[in-house]
């Protein structure tokens, strides 16, 4: 299968409407970050001073003898260099305080909102691009404003200063110093170009990288029972070739662009030091003046290559902040727009419901049924009948594209989400477990439950004994997707956590499919107390497990074919007679 890549994507270098939208992250922070302009003005004031006291304590003091000026000009020196250090660590400390408040703001903020996308959302976007989002991308948002932006504006108005003060010294020395400058601009902006867009594959490797390695390591028992290591193997280096390549195109301008900014420094040191050497000797240009135009060309070129450079981070930040954004601005998500969180009966009513998970796939197609408190129902039917998208309407993972849906007389939208799904009860066949305690894997934070609580239902459904048998019990970490423990074992932490929020609906979702028949009898002990007075809707992949149902609803291509009791459609020798005629026959 052909790895799910990320599409390049180019930003501006001062993209406005990004910069405003991350900004925001800013506001909590103003204090701090109007502190860290302040302080950035303040060394690009201070630190262009230093060449200018040179250049008078040489004319001044040394060039006439005078220790005592020039001992004096010495501790203003060490003054201003100590002023500069202070200023660069505030600036330094506060800036690293500034970006990782601001990181860690927007991953809470970007987390919650993943929370409350539709499953349909996850359908589509694999989640090595979402790592990529919540962690590498936000990095970069906040280098914008403490690297980005900060440094940039710092090294233009050093710059500023720089300028003013050589043209007030010589005019003309300034002309010859900054002969080669437009050379240099012209090779920053191609400089700049490139970065701009060797960076943006950067980003886009990153990410096709991240989402190969999380999909591939998920599905590693795949990979090793098709024996396809060699084939997997080279499509992983061909995406990590690609990584480097990406990388490398930027290691190579800069490799090309600073050397040639020094070279060009060189030469306009060089160009000064002939003509203002001639000035000298004409006694037009003090020695003073030399030797702080030398360092004034020095200081002039280290914020230029400081800008190239930080347009790199800018950049990154850009790109990564328009790909943050764009996933924070995406509300496809279903809307908590009910209120209502009164006690759930249990009486569910579908009337002619269609659903479509796009415009012209209908998986559901006028589907009406309706169910009693304490009743319990079964879907049956083939794979991709449509069973499990009536589950997923219920709970609001997807809302209807027609028709309505009734619990107690009321439209599920109306309720509160979260009450809503708190009172509908799961038990799946693919059991999800965290990387946890078994007793995190029951309650899932819910402080209201203790473990006495968990091990008292445990010892009810039969889940205690092996409980028991492993290491520190309810606080055995299960390991990730609770790969330690048996398919059964797993089951039955799954009716025990339904079964411990007491909801008043129950779903069990082709729940003994993946288990044998000596597992699915441990289980049914668990499956009756958790059913029992509850309203529940079985969708049913062994027919043995759903005779016992007061309605069983054939389903076939998104429509009810069948409906009655398990003695009724046998009666009637249909579809569900067939479909128990061919288990039957498979057992044999």
């Amino acid at each position: 299968m052909k790895p799910k890549t990320e599409t390049k994507e180019a930003g501006k270098i001062f993209d406005l409407d990004i910069l405003k939208k991350v900004y925001i992250f800013v506001l909590p922070y103003q204090k701090t970050f109007f502190s860290i302009i302040f302080l950035t003005i303040l060394a690009g004031m201070v630190s262009p001073i230093r060449p200018y006291l040179i250049k008078y304590t040489t004319d001044n003091h040394i060039l006439k003898g005078n220790y005592e000026g020039l001992l004096q000009i010495s501790i203003l020196l060490v003054i201003l260099l100590l002023s500069v250090a202070i200023l660069e660590y505030f600036n330094s400390y506060l800036s690293s305080w500034l970006g990782q408040n601001i990181i860690r703001d927007v991953r809470q903020k970007l987390y919650a909102h993943l929370l409350k996308h539709k499953l349909s959302f996850y359908d589509k976007t694999p989640v090595g691009r979402l790592i990529t989002r919540c962690i590498s991308d936000i990095e970069t948002i906040s280098d914008i404003f403490t690297e980005g932006l900060a440094d940039i504006a710092g090294a233009v108005l050093q710059l500023s200063f720089i300028i003013a003060i050589m043209f007030y010294l010589n005019w003309k020395l300034a002309l010859v110093s900054l002969s080669v400058i437009p050379v240099l601009l012209f090779c920053t902006y191609i400089f700049k170009e490139k970065v701009k867009s060797s960076f943006t594959d950067v980003r886009t490797a990153v990410a096709n990288l991240n989402t190969f390695v999380q999909e591939h390591i998920t599905g590693m028992n795949i990979v090793q029972i098709f024996s396809a290591e060699k084939h997997e193997y080279e499509k992983f280096t061909k995406i990590n070739q690609e990584h480097k390549q990406a990388n490398m195109r930027s290691v190579l301008y800069y490799s090309v662009y600073f050397p040639i900014a020094e070279v060009l420094s060189a030469i306009g040191i060089g160009i000064l030091v002939w003509y203002g050497g001639g000035g000298v000797l004409r006694n037009e240009v003090s020695f003073g003046d030399i030797l702080a135009f030398v360092m004034y060309i020095q200081m002039f070129f280290r914020p230029i290559r400081e800008i190239a450079d930080k347009f790199n981070t800018l950049q990154m930040g850009i790109v990564g902040s328009s790909r943050v954004i764009k996933m924070l601005e995406d509300v496809s998500f279903i809307q908590n727009y009910g209120n209502i969180s009164s006690k759930i009966d249990g009486n569910i009513r579908f009337q002619n419901v269609s659903f479509a998970y796009n415009e012209n796939d209908f998986v559901l197609k006028n589907i009406s049924f309706e169910v009693k408190k304490g009743q319990t129902i079964a879907f049956v039917g083939a794979t991709g009948a449509g069973k499990s998208s009536i589950i997923n309407l219920l709970n609001r993972f997807y809302d209807c594209t027609s028709g309505k849906i009734f619990i107690d007389d009321l439209e599920v939208n109306q309720y509160d989400l979260n009450f809503l799904r708190s009172n509908i009860g799961m038990v799946m066949q693919d059991v999800f477990l965290f990387s946890e305690s078994i007793a995190y894997n029951v309650h899932l934070g819910n402080k209201n439950i203790s473990d006495n609580q968990i091990f008292e239902v445990a010892q009810e459904i039969g889940a205690s004994e092996f409980i028991e048998k492993m290491p520190r019990g309810l606080q055995y970490d299960v390991m990730e997707r609770g790969n330690t423990l048996s398919v059964g074992q797993r089951q039955l932490l799954s009716f025990l956590r339904t079964i411990i929020q007491n909801p008043s609906i129950v779903v069990l979702d082709e729940a003994t499919a993946s288990v044998d028949s000596a597992t699915e009898a441990m289980i049914q002990k668990a499956m009756l107390k958790l059913l029992q007075g509850r309203t529940s809707i079985i969708v049913a992949h062994r027919l043995s497990t759903i005779r016992h149902a007061n309605m069983i609803y054939v389903i076939d291509k998104g429509q009810i074919i069948e409906s009655g009791t398990h003695d009724e459609l046998i009666a009637k020798s249909g579809k569900y007679a067939e479909l128990i005629a061919m288990q039957e026959k498979a057992i044999l």
